[in-house]
């Protein structure tokens, strides 16, 4: 009786080291995987895919927005791809050159390639100041992102370091979540 107890205690214990935090994040980022905006009452909007590629010290991505879910406007003189809802949801690229890389512990260049801006469907024009940054983290094997208030008229001149992601936690706000049509990313 005592080899079988043993016997299945060193096979659970095995059995967690695969399924550790670690191995999560692994699996997390490899393969390919479908982005959702997540609004407030649950509904899931699939917005495109990413693929993740390892290598050696960090992991390259590849993303690829399907702009068919998206309609386009022309606000304030720019031609934007929006989500429709109870607000317009606009994707805005990162206009600047970025290496596309992400680490288990930092995900802030795939933050800034999923900024966005929302507004009311009838104001006019676009509101830059009205940006949505995903605060990205891994939980169970799951990329969570939660939307931060930022100002996107910031990106109207280069940043003085294009090495290093812009929107450090000092630019971004609370957003008053109960409020905003899309408050949570998930890539999974």
């Amino acid at each position: 009786m005592f080899t079988i107890i043993r016997t299945f205690v060193t096979s659970v214990l095995i059995l967690a080291t695969f399924v550790s935090p670690v191995s999560y994040s692994a699996s997390t980022l490899s393969g390919t995987k479908t982005i959702n905006l997540i609004a407030k009452d649950g509904q899931r909007i699939a917005i495109g895919n990413i693929e993740f590629l390892p290598s050696s010290d960090k992991i390259k991505y590849q993303l690829h927005i399907d702009h068919t879910r998206f309609k386009d406007y022309f606000l304030s003189m720019k031609e934007m791809k929006c989500l429709e809802g109870p607000e317009l949801w606009c994707h805005i690229r990162y206009p600047y050159a970025q290496p596309r890389t992400v680490t288990r512990d930092d995900l802030r260049w795939l933050e800034h390639d999923l900024l966005f801006m929302f507004k009311k469907n009838n104001e006019f024009g676009a509101n830059f100041w009205n940006g949505v940054y995903y605060s990205m983290t891994i939980k169970e094997g799951v990329i969570l992102g939660e939307a931060q208030a930022i100002d996107l008229n910031l990106l109207s001149a280069p940043p003085e370091d294009l090495d290093t992601p812009f929107y450090s936690e000092d630019l971004r706000d609370e957003i008053e979540r109960v409020q905003r049509w899309l408050p949570d990313l998930e890539i999974r």
